[in-house]
């Protein structure tokens, strides 16, 4: 709204529709956050007939781009997925009138939710009102005619994310141990461009016979023995996994001898689901969520449980955690009617983490967003409590924030888990002030 002469007037923004005609012209840009499952998930709508280029930019000027579009008040995820698409139309190299922009909407109380119409304003301040953003959601926030998903790509979909995470699972076992740097990366390659072109054809199905080729491929690297540091990475979902929302949080974790361990997106779809469930419990909403938990939720839950299943039976690395176990876990912590943002699944990360010996947490937060505050850095004491060798350090990421700082953050929660790792070693250690009989008794 504007206000003009004490009256106020509407203002309202462009909604150029993607039409049915535009899917054979346009070429549709995408935002990166997963590398792995968003190149096959890119496939799946290629096959669908669709243009798609998946953006890889990964620079300052992004960020740049993001502070002329958006105010800088808005969440830091919004703000670089914006900036690295109007980064990409001021390029050069697009059609500006044969391109489209796609972006996911969880129809939450999240500013997430709003990042279309940020998008959008950023376009019309562009002088590019005239390109269409497509919006992906399951909540009915708003539809176009010229995209459609169907029932066959989103069964390929839900095989693309378990691919995802297990390669994405398995990698980080191996790589901060390789002995020839680079080869775990080319294994992943590979399998990202094996499992891509599966796509355009039955092999993809061949799930079993894929998963022991992958396992094999990723046991075969040599590695150099020693002791792991392990350290979770849990938050918001674009500064979780995202390596431009986390300045390369994995690469500099291996980089200081660490071994990153994240968990699967599959968690935060399922969780986005089940939501859908305590809605109706909680709050008498539309029972129809308790019937797409059932369906897509189960459909789901059984392409995690069997990729799980396959890890264990391969025997040479861990196997990640259920989903159905987590919520199970934050039973005396928060509440699963706690649901904005990452909501209950993120102390449940946390908690999931430590219970299976994962000490050290990185908890990654865009400044501001206060439903991850709450959840994350507002959790961390009562886990604590329960848990006292949980060694937890909550890392904001922001335009102005710098890197330095985060990291040396991040160095002296690894010399915590240095100093603890020394300690289980060597025993505990008898208080000098402690009677003798004390001190041989803890001996």
């Amino acid at each position: 709204m504007k206000r003009m002469n004490n009256e106020y007037t509407e203002y309202t923004v462009p909604k150029p529709e993607f039409t049915p005609e535009m899917k054979a012209t346009h070429t549709i840009l995408v935002p990166m956050m997963l590398p792995i499952h968003f190149e096959m998930l890119c496939e799946v709508l290629r096959q669908e007939g669709y243009k798609v280029e998946l953006l890889r930019t990964n620079h300052r000027q992004i960020v740049d781009e993001g502070l002329k579009s958006v105010h800088n008040d808005t969440c830091y995820p919004a703000l670089l997925v914006i900036g690295q698409m109007m980064d990409a139309l001021k390029s050069g190299k697009y059609d500006l009138n044969k391109v489209a922009l796609l972006i996911t909407q969880t129809g939450g109380g999240c500013r997430a939710s709003n990042y279309l119409s940020l998008l959008r304003k950023a376009l019309a301040n562009a002088g590019l009102s005239h390109v269409p953003v497509i919006s992906i959601n399951f909540t009915g926030l708003e539809e176009n005619s010229g995209f459609k998903i169907s029932l066959r790509a989103l069964v390929k979909c839900a095989f693309a994310l378990t691919y995802g995470d297990m390669i994405m699972w398995v990698r980080n076992q191996v790589r901060p141990y390789e002995r020839h740097p680079g080869e775990t990366q080319r294994v992943v390659e590979k399998w990202t461009r094996e499992l891509t072109g599966q796509f355009r054809s039955p092999r993809f199905f061949f799930v079993k016979r894929n998963y022991r080729r992958i396992l094999r491929d990723f046991a075969a690297i040599e590695q150099v023995k020693r002791e792991p540091i392990r350290v979770g990475i849990v938050g918001e979902i674009y500064m979780k996994y995202a390596a431009l929302g986390n300045n390369s949080l994995e690469d500099f974790l291996v980089s200081q001898g660490a071994e990153p361990v994240v968990s699967g997106v599959s968690d935060f779809m399922l969780y986005c689901l089940r939501n859908g469930v305590f809605d109706n419990r909680l709050y008498g909403t539309n029972p129809r969520g308790k019937l797409i938990w059932r369906v897509a939720g189960g459909y789901l839950l059984s392409r995690q449980k069997q990729m799980i299943a396959a890890i264990k039976e391969h025997g040479a690395f861990r196997a990640p955690t259920a989903f159905t176990e987590l919520e199970k876990l934050v039973e005396g912590y928060i509440g699963t009617g706690a649901k904005m943002g990452e909501g209950w699944l993120l102390t449940s990360e946390m908690l999931e983490l430590i219970h299976s010996g994962v000490n050290n947490i990185v908890c990654t937060q865009p400044f501001g967003c206060l439903p991850n505050h709450i959840v994350a850095k507002g959790m961390i004491r009562k886990i604590k409590e329960h848990h006292p060798q949980a060694n937890i350090v909550a890392v904001d990421y922001d335009p102005g924030a710098s890197r330095i700082n985060q990291e040396n953050r991040i160095k002296l929660m690894l010399a915590i888990a240095h100093q603890q790792a020394e300690e289980e070693k060597s025993g505990p250690t008898p208080s000098p002030a402690a009677p003798q009989e004390e001190r041989v008794m803890a001996g």
